[in-house]
């Protein structure tokens, strides 16, 4: 997902790009085009052990925990999309407070459409940006944090009002920002004027949130819960604790990949936990937000079925395949909406099972000074490309506009990737533009892939990311 509302490309508009016509230049060899017409995808190729076999290094650890915590404290001290928010003054300027709203928050000069199809007036327009209550900002104010107690909607404005390009298109809303997760740890920066959202800041992102999916802690109390030791990282998709009444703040709580939770480790192994007895579950430990909004912290079951490891993955090309395979089929959402996530949450979700920490925005992560990182220009021809595209490995991430995929192999000459995409377009055998919605993760070839009339996607590659020591050379 490309930044907010001023950049609207993003995944989304792979939708538009790639629907083009194209020339009469082939990329790629003629690939079969299955009855699902999903150009050069076979059903063995949608399995990563299919992919696993093709690759005989693929154990090999490519950056160990001592390395990737280099990089992510790298990319912390580097790359200016990421906050380091335990290093932020105790005490923050107006000037601060409104520099990070206004980066967000500014008036849409664009048109939008509501849910029922009507244009937003000027009036509604203005009673947005009144809503941020910049005119209450003070002079300085006390650095204040907190943990996300539930998986909570980042927005553009403090609204749950969904807004949309045009009428007929209501899938990608565009005050849809991103998503944290249980236990992410944010500093609360201001208010709305209704007192229900705050602004916060995270590692990855500033946006507003439903005050009610923050509890307020001490600064102490807030880090030492993300450091604390044992624990458990969440290596599935995403997973449930158990349902229990007497504790409902984390009752069925969703957990995504790559969140880390503490594990009760002293818990006595006969003692229940809320009405349950643990031995078939991990005890773990969970924020949850008091009446008042302050911190508190419960004990809560995961159970031993659901798909954890008791410490982040090693990094290792077939650990990548099946950890991006593991989203396979789910539903593409902007922003993290619809409960799933964009191109770029993906890749983030994937590698954070790592314990790598990515920007949250293709645009950031395609230029982060932190990361290995080979760029094209317009003078890069397409033949070069396509050498460059033939030494890809497995896990290196490649970008166009708006747009990020991640490599799974090559098959037959050709590469591969698996992305999370509104859709693609080829040109069939006789010529003709074909069209494929797809709005989830999905496994595609790259070469036969349209971006315009004069050029295919290859041609608008602007750059790729390697996530291991050394960076990728051009050939």
């Amino acid at each position: 997902m490309i930044e907010g509302r001023r950049l609207r490309l993003g995944s989304i508009a792979l939708a538009s790009i790639l629907s083009a016509c194209a020339t009469n230049r082939q990329s790629a060899p003629d690939l079969p085009i299955p009855a699902h017409a999903v150009v050069g995808v076979q059903e063995t190729q949608l399995n990563p052990e299919f992919w696993i076999r093709r690759d005989s290094s693929g154990d090999h650890v490519v950056l160990d925990a001592r390395a990737i915590a280099a990089q992510n404290a790298r990319l912390r001290e580097l790359d200016p999309s990421v906050h380091d928010i335990q290093k932020l003054p105790a005490t923050l300027s107006a000037a601060m407070v409104r520099g990070w709203i206004d980066r967000l928050s500014a008036r849409p000069d664009e048109k939008l459409f509501d849910e029922k199809g009507q244009a937003l007036t000027a009036a509604a327009l203005d009673d947005l940006v009144a809503s941020l209550a910049l005119d209450k900002v003070p002079d300085t104010r006390n650095t204040r944090y907190g943990l996300i107690v539930k998986r909570a909607d980042l927005r553009t404005f403090p609204t749950l009002m969904r807004v949309f390009d045009s009428p007929d298109n209501t899938d990608i809303d565009r005050f849809q920002e991103s998503a944290l997760f249980p236990g992410t740890p944010v500093a609360i920066v201001h208010e709305s004027r209704d007192q229900k959202w705050w602004f916060i800041v995270s590692a990855l992102y500033a946006a507003w949130i439903d005050k009610s999916l923050v509890a307020e802690g001490t600064a102490q109390q807030v880090f030492d819960y993300a450091h604390r030791s044992p624990y458990l990282v969440v290596t599935g998709p995403t997973v449930k604790t158990v349902h229990t009444p007497e504790e409902p703040q984390v009752s069925e709580l969703q957990l995504d990949m790559g969140v880390r939770v503490p594990l009760q480790a002293q818990w006595p192994e006969s003692k229940p936990v809320n009405g349950q007895h643990p031995y078939t579950s991990h005890v773990i430990e969970l924020p949850v937000r008091a009446d008042d909004g302050s911190l508190r912290f419960v004990p809560a079951l995961l159970p031993k079925t659901e798909d954890t490891a008791s410490d982040y993955l090693p990094l290792s090309q077939r650990n990548l395949l099946r950890q991006g395979f593991k989203f396979l089929g789910e539903r593409y959402g902007w922003g993290h909406s619809f409960n799933a996530r964009d191109c770029s949450g993906f890749v983030s979700e994937v590698y954070r099972s790592f314990g790598v920490q990515l920007p949250r925005n293709t645009r950031d992560q395609a230029v982060s000074p932190a990361l290995n990182r080979i760029a094209f220009t317009s003078a890069d021809t397409h033949e070069h490309r396509l050498a460059v595209l033939r030494e890809l490995e497995v896990g290196d991430l490649i970008y166009i506009p708006g747009h990020v995929m991640m490599v799974i192999g090559h098959d037959q000459g050709v590469p591969y990737v698996i992305h999370d995409t509104t859709g693609i377009s080829y040109r069939d055998k006789s010529g003709v533009v074909q069209r494929v919605a797809l709005n989830a993760v999905s496994v595609t070839p790259i070469t036969p892939l349209l971006l315009n009339r004069e050029q295919p996607l290859v041609d608008r590659i602007t750059s790729i990311l390697r996530i291991r020591p050394e960076g990728l050379k051009k050939t």
